[in-house]
């Protein structure tokens, strides 16, 4: 039997956390009143003829058993929570089933309560998702969700508010979060997704009144278990997948399941041999910033084509007479500011695609420099091994690490704002040289 928390890949540890936090937010929600309000052995929760129930037998499991294990209901609870980890770790999976433990009628993440099924759905009332559409996070978002986080949750247990890529909050945004977290509503938690708590990614402010769950790669193992498991993927294409995607439970599910994923990666990892010369330097980053392009407007047209019918619906496209031409006719501002959206979603999704074909590249460089230096490991990318190994022999180590490092820096030129374009120019022509 499943809980919410099965998909969370090779991070035992931060499991046991979630549960324990989850428990003990339970048992602070039938916590009793103050002696004044409550008398003497009134029951204060669904109790036994004991007044032993099940939630208490769960704390017996987790901290064990007697009523000093538990003096404090809540003791393992905090009202704001960061979620670390590199890339396909799973700090979004992570964030979202300690959201359903949250509301599990059970208290505990059962996965089969309603509370569990419709915050994992992303339809529970009391549960927001924050996932940015472009680049950032602005501060008017911010306020706004700010400001509904402050009301009571309807169904009585947790308001909690998830924040993917926090680490794209803008310095305003980043401000009025912190103000929220400063002095939280009493049934409010933030659950945010960064990739460090370094400064870069979260505000020092805000990290120092959150509690820390570190997440941690999952072995090549797990992820081949999960996908077997929950996919229905072959053992031999999961353990490639997974070995290709480095860790990364979402991108190795694609390469298990995508052929059009396949063979984006089997273009990215063709370049090395295309770089004859100056002009194929050029060729091979237009062809690489296009194949982004594409994969983005794909990933996007669905999406967009629904928020912008839903749109012209709402403000009475399709109606007829003088009150319907006129409201359309004002919806130009709206309509407007639905594709500015759109097309800064677009710019993210590109900037992702891209970033997607440098790791695999970067992982290819890296494979021929371990060859280069006889290391002990195994290659990233098996099925281009032998191009690899060749490679290690014509620029050996010193060339491997210098064409490595130019992917690298290409990285770092576009997370600086670097026109995608030029960063990856000037990246195939340094590959060329070495």
């Amino acid at each position: 039997m499943t809980d919410v928390f099965s998909d969370l890949v090779g991070q035992d540890e931060a499991v046991a956390v979630l549960r324990r936090a989850a428990a003990s937010a339970a048992a602070l929600l039938r916590a009793p009143a103050p002696a004044a309000a409550v008398p003497a052995g009134a029951p204060t929760g669904a109790e036994g003829p004991d007044g032993y129930d099940d939630l208490d037998a769960l704390a017996d499991d987790l901290h064990g058993p007697g009523p000093a294990a538990t003096p404090d209901p809540g003791a393992g609870m905090t009202h704001a929570w960061i979620f670390t980890g590199p890339p396909g770790s799973g700090r979004s999976v992570a964030a979202r089933a300690f959201a359903a433990a949250l509301e599990c009628a059970q208290g505990t993440g059962c996965g089969h309560c309603p509370g569990c099924h419709t915050t994992l759905a992303g339809t529970h009332a009391d549960v927001r998702l924050v996932v940015p559409d472009g680049l950032s996070i602005g501060v008017g978002e911010m306020r706004s969700l700010v400001l509904r986080a402050a009301s009571a949750p309807s169904g009585g247990r947790w308001q909690v508010v998830i924040i993917e890529d926090a680490d794209r909050l803008t310095e305003a945004a980043g401000n009025a979060l912190l103000k929220a977290i400063e002095e939280p509503p009493p049934r409010t938690v933030f659950l945010l997704c960064a990739p460090s708590t370094h400064p870069d990614d979260i505000s020092v402010t805000i990290r120092s009144r959150c509690r820390v769950v570190p997440l941690r790669q999952p072995s090549a193992a797990a992820v081949v278990e999960v996908l077997v498991r929950r996919d229905g993927v072959t053992p031999e294409v999961a353990g490639w997948a997974a070995a290709a995607a480095q860790g990364h439970v979402g991108r190795a599910r694609r390469l298990a399941r995508d052929p059009d994923a396949r063979q984006r990666r089997d273009a990215v990892l063709a370049v090395p041999r295309r770089l004859t010369g100056v002009g194929a330097a050029f060729d091979a980053a237009s062809a690489l910033i296009e194949a982004a392009e594409a994969e983005a407007a794909a990933s996007v047209a669905e999406v967009d084509e629904s928020e912008r019918a839903a749109l012209q619906t709402a403000l009475g496209a399709g109606g007829t007479g003088r009150g319907a031409a006129g409201a359309m006719r004002g919806a130009a501002g709206q309509l407007k500011d639905l594709e500015k959206r759109q097309k800064s979603r677009a710019t993210r999704a590109q900037r992702d695609a891209l970033d997607r074909a440098l790791v695999d590249l970067a992982a290819f460089y890296r494979d021929a420099l371990t060859m280069a230096l006889r290391a002990p490991v195994a290659p990233v990318h098996t099925d281009t091994a032998t191009t690899a190994g060749a490679g290690a022999q014509k620029w050996e180590a010193e060339g491997c690490l210098r064409r490595l490092e130019a992917v690298l820096q290409c990285r770092t030129a576009i997370e600086a704002n670097v026109k995608p374009r030029i960063a990856v120019e000037a990246m195939m022509l340094a590959l060329w040289r070495g």
